[in-house]
């Protein structure tokens, strides 16, 4: 296909382009609004807009309360989100995302999700650097001494974590019998009491990220950040894993940012709510 061709094939309508911004300006504000507002988000006299809205009303993508005026999203535009929500697989999202993120800290990049044994990773990209940690798909996080195992119970329900809590001290008690790890694995710590573990929790809700330095491998250390679904669930941790002397554990260094920024955009992607400033909340059910 000659190039002239190929620029034809992909030209889009511009009219259709140009109204786009009436229905992205109401989205993004996300409430009622007047024509003369609209009609100013999307850089246009209110005279160019309206035609738009009328028609967009008769697609059902738009409606008018008729006692405000305001314009507001309509029933097509409703049922177009829903199966958008129904569609997105957060996994599939998140995948190239983490091979880019990879790339960015030089570090291993997982996904981990909720599964029946606890968080679980399900996706990893190696790191760049010939230096690196491994990680395997199905390996399962502790609930309590790694940062993907509490990013998940901060914004779990306060009632699961505690009974998963306490079904992991039974199982500790249970090891105690069997022979000690092998060298270079950091000896079995005491499981938190529920009062310090809350402590934990409120503090990876302040940063909005959890973090493990040595917990489960000497000289290993990890990074991990929620992602959240439309209805505010948290449904992925996206992880990294580093050897401690070059992994950056500060709150707001750069690999805490770089994972906060990617599961943001997972999490934008799934519709999630905006993000509201930390808080320090007395449990760990979510906000």
């Amino acid at each position: 296909m000659a190039a002239n061709d190929t620029d034809r094939a992909q030209r889009g309508i511009q009219s259709i382009e140009v109204g786009g911004q009436l229905l992205r300006a109401l989205v993004h504000h996300g409430r009622p609004m007047a024509l003369k507002d609209l009609a100013r988000e999307a850089d246009m006299t209110p005279a160019k807009a309206h035609p738009y809205m009328v028609s967009f009303g008769r697609l059902g993508l738009i409606e008018q309360d008729r006692a405000s005026g305001h314009y507001l999203l309509g029933p097509l535009a409703l049922q177009l989100g829903l199966i958008s929500l129904q569609q997105a697989d957060p996994v599939h999202i998140a995948t190239p995302l983490i091979a880019q993120l990879a790339q960015q800290i030089g570090h291993t990049v997982a996904l981990a999700v909720w599964g029946a044994r606890g968080a679980t990773i399900v996706r990893t990209a190696e790191s760049p650097s010939p230096v690196h940690v491994n990680m395997r798909h199905g390996t399962v996080f502790s609930l309590t001494n790694t940062a993907s195992g509490r990013v998940f119970a901060t914004y779990l329900d306060a009632e699961v974590v505690r009974r998963l809590l306490e079904e992991e001290r039974q199982r500790q008690k249970q090891r105690k019998a069997e022979p000690p790890p092998p060298a270079g694995m950091p000896p079995v710590q005491p499981l938190p009491s529920w009062s310090d573990f809350e402590s934990q929790l409120r503090e990876v809700r302040t940063h909005g990220i959890s973090r493990s330095d040595g917990e489960v491998i000497e000289g290993v250390s990890a990074m991990a950040a929620p992602v959240f679904d439309h209805t505010g669930a948290i449904v992925l941790a996206v992880t990294a894993i580093g050897s401690a002397a070059i992994f950056d554990t500060a709150w707001d260094g750069e690999i805490a940012r770089a994972l906060k920024a990617c599961a943001d955009t997972v999490s934008q992607r799934l519709g999630a709510p905006a993000p509201t400033s930390p808080a320090s909340p007395a449990s760990p059910t979510p906000a």
